[in-house]
């Protein structure tokens, strides 16, 4: 398998809905994607297996910090390293943006996300209690960027 990673805009929401459906119990619509995609400060990268598009990251950035809103990987790619690829190349994409310091929430039920993340270089920095709609706590995580895209912690 070779990953390609590129940037996509609102007219891949369809698409990226259907991936994100793959992995959420409440999957983001194709349209509150194409919304989030039409805002200056929202940037999406999708990961490609040749032609087919299999993986997405959707962040939004304000000065220098950026939030990933979602990641979604089709199950037919979980564990290829596409979502490590995706956060690599968006951290790259941020860097070169200025952007410093990227933040996120993972539920603390969700274990394979939450050890991509700190395979990727993102430290626990606080809680949210109840904050998703099945009772499940989010914790919040944080990267450093510099230079490279890489952790700086």
């Amino acid at each position: 398998m070779s990953l390609r990673i590129e940037q996509v805009g609102p007219a891949s929401s369809a698409r990226l809905a259907a991936i994100h459906a793959t992995g959420f119990d409440r999957p983001w619509p194709a349209n509150e994607i194409a919304s989030l995609l039409h805002m200056p400060a929202s940037l999406a990268l999708a990961a490609y297996d040749g032609d087919e598009m299999g993986g997405f990251v959707l962040v939004r950035s304000a000065v220098d910090e950026a939030e990933i809103l979602t990641i979604a990987v089709h199950p037919d790619l979980r564990r290829s390293g596409a979502g490590r690829a995706l956060l690599d190349a968006m951290a790259d994409v941020l860097v070169r943006t200025g952007v410093t310091r990227v933040f996120l929430e993972v539920s603390t039920a969700n274990t394979a996300a939450r050890a991509l993340y700190d395979r990727a270089g993102f430290r626990q920095i606080g809680q949210r209690h109840g904050y998703y709609a099945d009772g499940t706590d989010a914790l919040v995580l944080e990267k450093t960027l510099q230079g490279s895209g890489q952790d700086g912690a």
